[in-house]
This record gives structure tokens, C-alpha cells and sequence, in this order.
């Protein structure tokens, strides 16, 4: 490898800047079929939202450390961790992060009790999850904050 590519160099003031002028609240999106995944954040993303996806817990977990969110949205199930402990490790980072379950089987159910025996009162959304229903959801998970702003 010489170290050189082949790619041309832009000049940085050549690059537009980052429209900041209006409020994109950061979604994360957690699943481990990427296509769902890419899916949802592809509709947030056309519907105002500033989106970011991960495929399994840690990589959402060292994502949202970079880029923290406004709201995570992650299936139930998951390799590794499963997306309920995700959601008490994601609260605990960041405790004003609101939190959207969702998942197509039955098991999330069985899943969710020990959660709700220690506290944690998450949403859940059922696959598959119907566009407008989606964005109904996470912008009612917003409301409070956006009065806030």
C-alpha cells in the first residue's frame, strides 16, 4: 500500500456546510437483520430525523458514546445482548433517551417481566411495524422533550 488514492481531493471550503438551521432529533436503530434496520432509519431519516443504526448491543452501545440519542428503537431480540438490556444500559447512560421495543415474536413478552419487575416501563412496537405507526410513536416519545426545547 503507497498511501496515495486514486480519489480527488475536495477543498474544505468547497464542501457545503451542515445545515444546523433546524432541530433533527438523533434516532438510533437497533437490529440484527440490517435491512429492518436500514428500513426504519431510512423512513425517520425521509420524516426529519437524524438517524443512526447498529446491528447488535455493543455497537450500539459504543455508537450512542459517540452520537447520543434522543431515542432508541431496538428489537427485542438480539445476538449477544438482547435489546431489554440494551435499553437499562442505554437509560443509564443517557436517563432522558426515551426507549421503543419492538419484535415479531412472542418471546419479548417472557423477556420483558424481569424488566418491568425492576422498574423499567418500555414501549413496544410489533413487527411488522406500519410506517405511520412508527413515526406516530416516536414523535409522541418526543413531545415532552420537544416542549422543552
Amino acid at each position: 500500500m503507497t498511501g496515495r488514492s486514486n480519489s480527488p481531493v475536495v477543498p474544505i471550503d468547497s464542501v457545503p456546510p451542515e445545515d444546523t438551521s433546524s432541530y433533527r432529533p438523533v434516532v438510533m436503530i437497533v437490529d440484527d437483520e440490517s435491512v429492518i434496520a436500514d428500513t426504519l432509519a431510512e423512513i425517520l431519516s425521509r420524516n426529519g430525523y437524524a438517524t443512526i443504526t447498529a446491528y447488535d448491543g455493543d455497537e450500539a452501545l459504543e455508537t450512542a458514546l459517540l452520537t447520543p440519542p434522543e431515542v432508541l428503537i431496538t428489537d427485542v431480540v438480539l445476538p449477544g445482548m438482547n435489546g431489554i438490556e440494551l435499553a437499562i444500559a442505554m437509560r443509564r447512560m443517557f436517563p432522558e433517551c426515551k426507549i421503543l421495543l419492538f419484535s415479531g415474536q412472542s418471546v419479548a413478552v417472557d423477556l420483558m417481566a424481569p424488566a418491568k419487575r425492576a422498574g423499567h416501563n418500555f414501549s413496544m412496537l410489533h413487527k411488522p411495524v406500519h410506517p405511520a405507526d412508527l413515526l406516530a410513536r416516536v414523535s409522541e416519545s418526543l413531545r415532552p422533550m420537544r416542549a422543552a426545547v
